[in-house]
């Protein structure tokens, strides 16, 4: 796979909350991180997500905001 977007972080499925339009997915990458993401049932259907495949989440933004107290 060839893809412009440079962050790409691996990991395993740990959770998969399937909803009627959207499936929230989890995803461990490792020392305890994770990452959510939401997708079309209709997505996660075709791509064959379930706990335990290993994905790559593909991480696109125009702007990435940071917050401090």
């Amino acid at each position: 796979m060839k893809i412009s977007a440079r962050n790409a972080l691996t990991g395993k499925v740990v959770e998969f909350q399937e909803g009627v339009v959207t499936a929230v997915i989890t995803i461990d990458i490792g020392n305890g991180n994770h990452v959510i993401s939401s997708i079309t049932m209709d997505s996660a259907k075709r791509l064959g997500i379930e706990v335990g495949k290993n994905v790559t989440a593909i991480i696109k933004a125009s702007d990435v905001m940071l917050a401090v107290d």
